[in-house]
């Protein structure tokens, strides 16, 4: 299973990739679904799991701006039309999945993030992604206590 969602990864990054580069092309025959497909049919006979790989991109694709705007403030230097293509799609898929899919440990994403990056990214760009998602996964480990205080407080407040 773990080799498979990690196959479902790279059909998600090619996916996305290609989506995102005819966008910026001005292609409006693009369809994302239509990619997806595409992808999925070079790999059905090493893939099983081709719900996540569709919600993986349909997600990542959907909440594209929300994750702009949780990726920014963690890294200010770089704006995000400025982050080399490959790398934006890498931390999307990474930030998506540590705030939007609970089955996978929040260190296995960023792991698969970072062999994403090594893999299809620049020289730097594994070191870069690491960075990115392990301090959004320090922030979060942060709020839970909080919320847990918060939930804690509440319900003793109701009795």
């Amino acid at each position: 299973m773990a080799s498979n969602r990690h196959l479902g990864r790279i059909i998600a990054l090619q996916t996305l990739y290609e989506q995102d580069f005819r966008r910026e092309a001005g292609d409006e025959r693009s369809d994302l679904d239509e990619i997806l497909s595409r992808n999925i049919s070079r790999y059905k006979d090493m893939v099983d799991d081709t719900d996540f790989i569709d919600r993986l991109v349909h997600g990542v694709s959907d909440k594209a701006n929300t994750l702009n705007e949780r990726l920014q403030p963690v890294a200010p230097e770089w704006p995000i039309d400025q982050i080399a293509r490959m790398d934006r799609i890498v931390l999307h898929i990474g930030l998506y999945e540590l705030l939007f899919e609970d089955d996978v440990p929040p260190k296995v994403v960023i792991n698969e993030a970072v062999e994403l990056a090594k893999a299809f990214g620049g020289e730097n760009s594994s070191k870069f992604i690491n960075g990115v998602l392990g301090t959004v996964l320090r922030q979060l480990e942060e709020i839970k206590p909080k919320a847990k205080k918060a939930v804690k407080k509440s319900a003793k407040a109701k009795k």
